[in-house]
C-alpha cells in the first residue's frame, strides 16, 4: 500500500497512512461525525503522524508520549493558538484512543497528554427586540419574501442548526401541534416546537411561496431556492447576514448567532438548562452552561449601566 501525503506534502509511511484512513471511516461511519469534524480531526491527525514520521516512526505502535508532547511543543513554538493546541490535543486523544481500542497502538498515550483549556469566547447575541426587528422587516408576499421569513422565523423560534434547517423535509413539520423533527449531529433525532409567528410565517411559505418555485427536482425539501432546489447552507448564511444588516446597531451575526440567540432568550425567560439542552440538541450540558454565562455577561453589563454606584 502506498503512502499517503500528509498536510505539510510530505508522504505518510505505508502503515500510518493505513491508520489515518481507519481512522477518517471511525469517525464518518460508526460516529456518524459531521464534514466539518472529521476534515478538523483527521487534518489534525494527518499532521501528528507527518510530524511523528519525520521523528523516525514508520509503525503505528512506536507513537508514544514523547512524540505527541513534541508535535504540541512544535505547534506552541509556530505560534499556535490556546484554542488550537487544545484542539490538537483533543484529536490527537481521540485518535489514539481508537487504535487503542483497535489493537493497534498496545497503550493510550493521549490519555496522559495534557494540553492547555481554550479560552471559551461567549458568542455575540442579538436583544429580543433587535431578533423582533430582524424577522418582523421581512415583510411581502414574494416567494423570496415569504421564504426568507421562514427561515429566520424557524432559526430564531427553534435555534436549529443552519445544516439541521436546511435538511428539513415537508414532512418534518407537524403543523397542527407545532413541532418540527430534526435530524441532529450523530443521526440524533429530536422534536422541537415552535410558536405562531413561526407557525404563520411556515403556512405562508407553504400555501404562497413554495408552489411558486416548486420543481421536480424539489423532492420532499421544505425550503428552496429560486431555482427549485433545495436551500442550502450558504445561502443561508448570505440571507442572514443580509436581512442583518438592515437592523440598525445589531451585530452581524450568522445562522449559528440566530441559534445563540435563542438558547439565551430561553434561559433569559427562565427555561431551565436540561430543557435548553434537549432543545439545541447538545449532547453534553457543558455545551448548554456557556449560555449561562451569556446571560450574566448581559445582566452584569445592564447593572453596570444602570445602578448609580455599579
Amino acid at each position: 500500500m502506498a503512502g499517503a501525503a500528509g498536510p505539510g506534502g510530505g508522504v505518510l509511511p505505508p502503515a500510518l497512512a493505513a491508520a489515518l484512513e481507519g481512522f477518517q471511516r471511525h469517525l464518518e461511519l460508526e460516529l456518524s461525525r459531521s464534514d466539518h469534524t472529521v476534515r478538523a480531526y483527521t487534518g489534525d491527525v494527518a499532521a501528528l503522524l507527518e510530524h511523528a514520521s519525520r521523528r523516525g516512526v514508520t509503525e503505528l505502535e512506536a507513537l508514544d508520549l514523547a512524540v505527541l508532547r513534541s508535535w504540541l511543543a512544535r505547534s506552541r513554538v509556530t505560534g499556535a493558538a490556546r484554542t488550537t493546541l487544545a484542539r490538537r490535543g483533543s484529536s490527537a486523544r481521540v485518535f489514539t484512543a481508537w487504535a487503542h481500542r483497535r489493537g493497534l497502538l498496545a497503550t493510550d498515550p493521549g490519555s496522559l497528554l495534557v494540553t492547555p483549556k481554550g479560552h471559551r469566547l461567549l458568542p455575540d447575541v442579538l436583544r429580543a427586540d433587535e431578533a423582533a426587528r430582524l424577522v418582523d422587516q421581512v415583510d411581502g408576499t414574494s416567494p423570496e419574501q415569504l421564504r426568507d421569513r421562514a427561515v429566520l422565523e424557524l432559526l430564531y423560534a427553534t435555534g436549529v442548526r443552519v445544516a439541521e434547517l436546511c435538511g428539513l423535509d415537508i414532512d418534518d413539520v407537524d403543523t397542527g401541534r407545532r413541532v418540527v423533527r430534526v435530524m441532529g449531529k450523530g443521526s440524533r433525532e429530536r422534536s422541537v416546537p415552535y410558536g405562531v409567528p413561526a407557525a404563520r410565517a411556515v403556512q405562508a411559505w407553504l400555501t404562497s411561496g413554495r408552489p411558486a418555485w416548486v420543481q421536480e427536482r424539489s423532492g420532499p425539501a421544505l425550503l428552496l431556492g429560486a431555482r427549485g432546489g433545495r436551500l442550502d447552507v450558504r445561502a443561508v448564511r448570505t440571507l442572514v447576514h443580509r436581512r442583518l444588516a438592515d437592523v440598525p446597531g445589531a451585530p452581524d451575526l450568522g445562522p449559528h448567532g440566530l441559534r445563540h440567540s435563542a438558547a439565551t432568550h430561553l434561559l433569559e425567560g427562565g427555561a431551565d438548562l436540561r430543557t435548553v439542552q434537549e432543545l439545541l440538541g447538545h449532547a453534553s450540558l457543558a455545551t448548554t452552561q456557556i449560555y449561562t454565562h451569556v446571560s450574566v455577561e448581559r445582566l452584569r453589563s445592564s447593572y453596570a449601566q444602570a445602578h448609580p454606584r455599579a
